[in-house]
């Protein structure tokens, strides 16, 4: 396991949601100030806000497609559709090992049958963002 993976994995066992887990352990490495990320990622734990949607740890990583990738040209936008590629491979790839992006159906809601734990979803996003992000 990297050391991201682990940093990961001890945020979350410190009460960082699995967004602020995944956002937070890679974010120094793309320029982003962790308590800024850790402070914009609140909101998406347990499926974006205990909607139970998109899970967190997927919205992490897109979250950190975006802090690498985004040329902030707030004018005149360049990097949003090189972002939103970026952010479709990653999903793809979490899709592909777990069979859903959606928190609930990773749980096993309506099924009873968990396909991921929060800590799986966890260290398969870093994995993810290790393979498509970090160079």
């Amino acid at each position: 396991m990297s050391d991201r993976v682990a940093k990961a994995a001890e945020l979350h066992k410190k009460g960082y949601n699995c967004a602020q887990a995944v956002a937070c352990a890679y974010c120094d490495l793309f320029g982003a100030e962790e308590k800024e990320v850790f402070r914009l990622m609140e909101g998406f734990g347990l499926g974006m806000g205990d909607m139970k949607c998109t899970c967190g740890a997927v919205s992490g990583a897109i979250a950190l497609a975006g802090i690498k990738n985004s040329d902030a040209q707030l004018e005149a936008p360049k990097t949003k559709g090189a972002t939103y590629k970026i952010a479709k491979q990653l999903t793809a790839a979490f899709r592909e090992k777990n069979q859903s992006v959606i928190c609930a159906d990773l749980k096993g809601v309506e099924t009873g049958e968990m396909l991921r734990s929060c800590p799986g979803c966890i260290e398969d996003a870093c994995r993810i963002v290790e393979e498509y992000l970090v160079d």
